[in-house]
């Protein structure tokens, strides 16, 4: 029998600001916390009406965007982030984060006092207790990691150890990846933007590179690469990555069979999947399932 779905939390929120007829706001729900540190569910209604905002936190911060789109702004340049992203967040510098192109979105954000954050990213490798880019985006190498940070938003006494360890992570990927897209790309963003979100909406669906291009009104040739350049990801590794943490998310939540799981996120094959989910994760589906 196939569980029952919990209702979405961001989905929820943007159905009652549209029959309240509320601006957009954000709002965070405490999941668990010690020492230096605290795991917060954050759900932002804004949209394109809504006007953007500047956050300025007295913490570093390592956020994961579990649902929809939105922009951040700094002296670090400007990044969309969506499903899979990190947003990366230094103590005392301003972000303005915006949805000119799509409505709402949610996070789990890792938040770190700064002495901790400091100690945290020294013992990681880093260069220093602040990232110098705004984002990541969805890697092979973090997929584990934000698999079982999301999975953990049901187990908050599993949350410290995730925070620290996908902190961390982000520290040492922060300093190996490349800058953020150029400034240039910003002007793709909405495009890009109308792509994910039907990517999102759509998850199982066969996605043909030509369908994705005329959904941003560009040729299939200058869409991969634009794609690339704003996200860092191709569109099929952001699709099988997506897919992916949809079917480790489940497998750990729940006793479907793997075969339902496959075909549900989007697979055609169970060997498909099998070996997509072994690459990614280093694990076979149903020895992560076990692990868990």
């Amino acid at each position: 029998m196939v569980p029952e779905r919990c209702p979405d939390p961001l989905a929820s929120a943007l159905a009652h600001k549209a029959k309240m007829g509320h601006a957009g706001m954000l709002t965070g729900r405490l999941l668990a916390s010690g020492e230096g540190w605290r795991a917060v569910d954050c759900v932002c209604t804004c949209g394109p009406r809504d006007p953007t905002f500047e956050e300025r936190h007295a913490f570093a911060s390592v956020s994961l965007v579990l649902s929809g789109t939105f922009v951040c702004n700094s002296s670090h340049g400007v990044s969309l982030l969506s499903p899979g992203s990190l947003f990366l967040g230094s103590v005392d510098r301003a972000y303005e984060c915006s949805h000119g192109h799509g409505e709402g979105d949610r996070c789990l954000s890792f938040q770190f006092e700064p002495a901790a954050f400091a100690q945290l990213a020294h013992d990681a490798g880093g260069s220093g207790p602040s990232f110098d880019r705004n984002a990541l985006p969805p890697m092979r190498a973090l997929a584990p990691l934000t698999a079982r940070a999301q999975a953990a938003m049901q187990q908050p006494d599993e949350l410290e150890d995730v925070a620290y360890a996908l902190a961390g992570a982000a520290v040492r990927a922060a300093g190996a990846q490349r800058c953020s897209a150029p400034w240039s790309a910003t002007r793709h963003h909405a495009r890009v933007t109308r792509v994910l979100r039907r990517l999102e909406a759509r998850l199982a669906e066969p996605h043909p590179v030509s369908d994705l291009a005329r959904t941003a009104c560009i040729s299939p040739y200058h869409f991969l690469r634009t794609f690339k350049m704003v996200t860092g990801v191709t569109p099929h590794q952001w699709l099988l990555r997506a897919r992916l943490r949809a079917a480790a998310l489940r497998l750990v939540a729940s006793r479907e069979r793997i075969t339902d799981i496959a075909l549900d996120v989007g697979f055609e094959d169970l060997s498909n999947f099998v070996r997509s989910f072994r690459t990614e994760f280093g694990l076979s589906p149903s020895g992560y399932r076990a692990a868990a």
